[in-house]
């Protein structure tokens, strides 16, 4: 199940900042309901199952489509509105740095893993945050992962004003 590693000239940077507090940061990335807040693209939702935040922990969970255009285009793929996941963190640096592996195996390929990492840093009101993520088997495929994951950057933007009116407005 396992890919080779990705070379570093193949990893995608997303980076965002936000005004926020690491504390808050983290906590939408650590936490059941701050995850439930943000993940997964427009369209979805997703449903945490179990949560174990440690090196060695991971988390289960559900996407499942909910607009009437997901739900639609997932059925017009032949695809489940609702699929299961699990993520095993390999890194877990409080307020600094998240390091995980995704089982990716509903590609419709056989299964392999891919690594994704968040980094966090403060400066005055700003939290940076970078997000890093191997390429996945395709291009196709690749480019629907870094939609995704912009799209959940601008969740994350909205959850995170939405705790604290006014708190979160990205810089970059």
């Amino acid at each position: 199940m396992a890919k080779a590693k990705a070379k570093a000239k193949d990893r995608i940077v997303l980076e965002r900042s936000y005004r926020a507090t690491l504390d808050e940061m983290w906590q939408m990335w650590t936490t059941k309901e701050g995850i439930e807040a943000f993940w997964g693209p427009d369209g979805f939702r997703v449903e945490v199952h179990a949560l174990d935040v440690r090196a060695g922990g991971g988390m289960d969970y559900s996407m499942i489509a909910v607009s009437p255009e997901m739900i639609a285009f997932m059925k017009s793929q032949s695809a489940p509105t609702a699929t299961r996941h699990h993520i095993r963190f390999t890194v877990v640096q409080r307020h600094e740095r998240l390091v995980w592996t995704s089982s990716i195996d509903f590609a419709g390929v056989p299964a392999y893993d891919v690594a994704t990492s968040v980094d966090l840093s403060a400066t005055g009101d700003t939290v940076k945050l970078v997000i890093t993520l191997d390429p996945m088997h395709d291009e196709l495929w690749t480019g629907r992962m870094k939609q995704g994951w912009e799209l959940e950057l601008g969740k994350l933007d909205r959850a995170l004003t939405a705790r604290a009116p006014g708190a979160s407005r990205p810089r970059s």
